[in-house]
């Protein structure tokens, strides 16, 4: 999953900072410092378990409220969906990519409340299960009218 802030890169470029961050950020000792300055930017990351987590932040940034967000990101992950590992991610992409939405403006922390967080994703899913539900009525109604 990434979420990109800055809009001046074009797909190819992101994947490749993707793949040198990735290959920077795996090859560290587990002993080193989780803050490593990259180009004119501080990359910040924090490994849970098999999940590695990382922020790139301008230099004049605080690298210290970067891992903070990075754990309260993880919290609500794992308050979301107890225990968070790599297949919540993979089969629910959607949700994490809200979380993060919900909890970042324009890469900026917005929502320092876990309760709240949870609970505009608890209320996105109560709208989305409404339009499945109303999805699949019309569906009936459209295939009763033609029998």
């Amino acid at each position: 999953m990434a979420k990109w802030y800055v809009s001046s890169y074009k797909q190819k470029e992101k994947q490749r900072i993707i793949r040198e961050i990735g290959h920077i950020v795996n090859t560290r000792d587990k002993d080193s410092c989780n803050f490593v300055e990259w180009r004119e930017d501080v990359i910040v990351y924090k490994r849970y378990a098999s999940l590695y987590f990382i922020l790139c932040l301008d230099s004049r940034e605080n690298e210290i409220l970067a891992m903070e967000m990075i754990h309260f990101y993880v919290e609500i992950l794992d308050s979301y969906f107890g225990n968070v590992c790599e297949l919540d991610l993979i089969f629910n992409f959607d949700k994490a990519h809200y979380i993060c939405d919900e909890m970042f403006l324009a890469g900026e922390l917005h929502e320092t409340s876990k309760r709240e967080a949870l609970k505009a994703l608890r209320t996105q899913e109560e709208i989305e299960e409404r339009i499945r539900e109303d999805r699949k009525k019309n569906s009936k109604k459209s295939t009763n009218q033609f029998f």
